[in-house]
């Protein structure tokens, strides 16, 4: 594993160095720290960061590399990740109001949706990874996420729950219905989301971890935000798409914006993949494009 720490030395950088150093010593990953001086002037200060990065990782155990950028941060950071191929990306974050409507700046999110790996958004000072919130629509494209957390948790260890929010119902059912279709019912069910919620479990615990089911009825944020109330997590993880088009480019749905924005705790956003049928599909397509190519005018 190939991690890449993003610092603009500021103290919430060295936050996530911190955090993001309990994932790299577990994994035994290699770490570079890429430091941006947006201005020539600050190059000395930029430094002495990267510096203070250093001696991090090497609290750890880590020998990171050190580079060192002048320009602009957004793009530095992904030149970097087109010149380099990492498994993850990690940047701090801030909130940027304290009262009233809460949103992360527009750095982080274009940082989320600009470059290839997964990106750990470290919001906080936090100081254990033992418990990890994994968000599922219930779809087998969210399979990235679910492999990606269990590589991660497997290294430290750490438990993870599986954490999925359905429609609520009419309240005269409520009772009913939660009684009816509470989570261990839903895993031996056969419904679409049953299955694939029995799937992911199933790749969490082939991976020797202990994994919970958490299900919940009603708004999917509101209901987020009780369960991170409620037990102790340490990371949130959730999902983003590729972007149509011919740019490689990601888009955060509502939901994992939602989470970036509220949550008080470190948020990682793992990149889907493209179905194994369309992938498949898009192959076919491509190499019957060659071969017309290839062919000559008289089909010989």
């Amino acid at each position: 594993m190939k991690l890449l720490f993003c610092t603009d030395g500021s103290l919430q950088a060295e936050n996530a160095v911190r955090f993001g150093a309990l994932i790299a010593a577990a994994c035994g990953a290699e770490t570079s720290v890429l430091g941006i001086a947006e201005r020539a002037g600050q190059q000395d200060a930029m430094l002495q960061a990267l510096r203070r990065a250093q001696e991090v990782l090497k609290e750890h155990g880590l020998n990171a590399e050190l580079i060192t950028k002048t320009g602009r941060p957004v793009r530095e950071i992904v030149n970097r990740t087109k010149e380099t191929k990492y498994d993850l990306v990690i940047i701090g974050a801030t909130h940027q109001n304290a009262c009233g409507p809460r949103s992360m700046s527009a750095r982080a999110y274009r940082i989320i949706e600009s470059v290839e790996p997964p990106v750990l958004v470290v919001i906080g000072a936090p100081k254990d990874l033992r418990r990890i919130l994994l968000c599922t629509g219930g779809q087998l494209k969210a399979d990235a996420a679910v492999q990606f957390t269990a590589e991660i948790a497997h290294c430290l260890p750490a438990i993870v729950t599986l954490f999925h929010v359905a429609a609520g119902p009419p309240a005269i059912y409520a009772d009913l219905i939660e009684r009816q279709e509470n989570a261990d019912r839903l895993l031996v069910g056969n419904s679409a989301l049953g299955r694939a919620l029995a799937h992911h479990k199933a790749l969490l615990e082939k991976s020797g971890l202990t994994c919970e089911l958490q299900l919940r009825y009603g708004v999917v944020i509101s209901e987020l935000l009780k369960e991170l109330e409620q037990t102790a997590y340490n990371l949130v993880v959730s999902g983003s798409a590729p972007a149509r088009g011919p740019l490689r480019q990601y888009v955060m749905d509502n939901l994992t914006r939602e989470i970036v924005n509220r949550a008080e705790l470190p948020v990682l956003v793992v990149r889907g993949k493209k179905p194994v049928v369309r992938r498949l599909r898009d192959f076919v397509g491509r190499l019957s494009g060659q071969t017309k190519k290839t062919s000559r005018p008289d089909g010989g």
